[in-house]
């Protein structure tokens, strides 16, 4: 038996590669609309010098497997989802804090 997909309306994807001390590592978001509305997404900090496991996924954050997550070094917890804008702020501001101790550790 298949799953059922609902039809997605628009998708964007961004992926930056990083330069620098991060050289090699990717910031990854992705996002799928239907109606204006964000129905999936993904984040993720992948960084194969910072994380063995979870393919390199340092911080990231998605709705796949029907609930709302957080994954950190390969450890996945169960997140509070009040929307998508406030969800990627909480991302970004965590990427960015550890950026912070990745540069005091070097």
């Amino acid at each position: 038996m298949s799953k059922k997909t609902r039809p997605v309306q628009t998708v964007s994807a961004e992926v930056t590669p990083l330069k620098g001390r991060r050289e090699g590592a990717v910031l990854k978001e992705e996002t799928w609309y239907e109606d204006g509305k964000v129905v999936a997404y993904n984040l993720a900090y992948i960084n194969l010098n910072r994380c063995h496991v979870d393919h390199g996924r340092v911080l990231g954050y998605d709705n796949s497997h029907g609930y709302h997550h957080r994954h950190f070094m390969g450890k996945v917890e169960a997140v509070e989802y009040t929307s998508y804008e406030a969800l990627a702020r909480r991302f970004f501001k965590e990427v960015h804090e550890l950026w912070r101790i990745e540069d005091a550790e070097n």
